[in-house]
Formats: structure tokens, C-alpha cells, sequence
């Protein structure tokens, strides 16, 4: 395919069901996007740190290295932090969606999906990364973030958070003591192409108090949350 001399967006599908990386790779690339394949997690991270994918597709049951620990593997690397990285599997459960968004997931999609539908998301999730702006650099007395590097300094402690766990931070922090209410946050950092719950939303808060305390973010009951600077 002479697809890869040109600046097609490239997706990286990482599945242990060949006739399903088949099906996929092939519907996929129907639509004018470079795909590469992995049959295992570890694979995946080789593919993803060769090719520098803008859109991953990740199983969550896989044998050896499974979804939950690709993810997070991948969520680790400096060179992968841009990535968008979607599950789509089989498995539906709440539990499993919170592990999957609590490992760096920017999506979760269930099967079965139609190919059509699964290209709609695709283009949704890459649509809004690539509108998506990093807000000037905010500052408290203890936390500043760093737009250009992408990361969080604590007290003079880099953090290096996820993406939408950065973005998340740094919506809140520009305005300090404003309560943003869960209907902000989901327009500002999901956008209205994704489908989210509130669940998402406050797995996320509950990993940036781990990192950074529960005195910063504070939650008004029933509306939303405040950055407290």
C-alpha cells in the first residue's frame, strides 16, 4: 500500500484474533488511514513505539501482557503521550471500564460494533485531539503546570500525568475557586463526539488526588468540581 509515503493518520489495532485484526485492518483502511497490527500487548508496544500511531485500538483479554498493562505501558512512554488510546472489546462490565480509563483510556467501546459506526468513532476521537488546545500555564503557591513539556510541578516535583488527567487539571486551574460543573468538564475534555459517563469523569479526579492531594480539587455535591488555589 503506498499509503505509508503519505501523511494518512496511522492507527495501530492490538488484538490476539487474527480474523478480527483482518476484519478491522480492512475497514479501517477503507477509509484513507495507514493501519499496523499486533497480535499481543508486547507486540503492541514495539508497533506503537516504531510507529508512533495517532489512534490505538487496544483488546482488554489478551494472553501475557493483557489490555489493562498495554495501556499502561504505553501511557508511560514520553514519545506515546499524545496518543489516543481506545479499547474496544467484548467485555462490558462497569469494573472493566473503570480499569481501562484508570490505565490512561481515552475511550471505551464495546463490541459488536458495525465497522461503519467504529470509523465514526475513529474520526470523533482524532477529531478532537487534534482541535483540542493545552490552556496557558497556570501557577499556584504549590502546583504549576508546564504546557509545553506536558507535565505537573508539585512543589518542585515533576509529575508526568496522563493526558486527559492533564487536561482535566488544567481546565480546572485556570480558574481558580470556579466550580466547573460535569457538563463543562465532559464538553471541554471529551467533547460531545464521545460517549462518557460521570463515572469517568470521577475516576479521573480520584487519580489526580492520589498524585497530588485531596486539599486541591474539591467537589460540590450534585454540580460539580473547584480547583482550590
Amino acid at each position: 500500500m503506498s499509503a505509508k509515503t503519505t501523511n494518512h493518520p496511522k492507527i495501530l489495532l492490538v488484538d490476539d484474533e487474527p480474523d478480527i485484526l483482518e476484519f478491522l485492518k480492512y475497514n479501517i483502511e477503507k477509509e484513507g488511514f495507514l493501519v499496523y497490527t499486533a497480535n499481543n500487548g508486547k507486540e503492541g508496544v514495539t508497533q506503537a513505539l516504531k510507529h508512533l500511531p495517532q489512534l490505538i485500538l487496544l483488546d482488554v483479554m489478551m494472553p501475557g501482557m493483557d489490555g489493562i498493562e498495554t495501556c499502561q505501558v504505553l501511557r508511560d512512554s514520553s514519545v506515546l503521550k499524545d496518543t489516543v488510546i481506545a479499547f474496544l472489546t467484548a467485555r462490558s462490565e462497569d469494573y472493566s471500564q473503570i480499569a481501562g480509563f484508570e490505565a490512561g483510556a481515552d475511550d471505551y467501546i464495546s463490541k459488536p460494533i458495525k465497522p461503519k459506526v467504529l470509523v465514526s468513532r475513529i474520526k470523533a476521537l482524532l477529531r478532537r485531539k487534534n482541535t483540542q488546545t493545552v490552556l496557558p500555564t497556570e501557577e499556584t503557591a504549590d502546583i504549576m503546570i508546564d504546557p509545553d513539556r506536558f507535565i505537573v510541578i508539585k512543589k518542585g516535583e515533576e509529575l508526568n500525568l496522563p493526558r486527559k488527567e492533564f487536561q482535566l487539571l488544567n481546565l480546572l486551574m485556570s480558574k481558580p475557586g470556579n466550580v466547573f460543573t460535569r457538563e463543562n468538564i465532559l464538553s471541554d475534555i471529551w467533547g460531545h463526539e464521545i460517549v462518557v459517563g460521570n463515572r469517568t469523569i470521577d475516576v479521573h479526579i480520584r487519580k489526580l488526588r492520589e498524585k497530588l492531594g485531596d486539599e486541591y480539587i474539591q467537589t460540590i455535591k450534585g454540580v460539580g468540581y473547584k480547583f482550590m488555589g
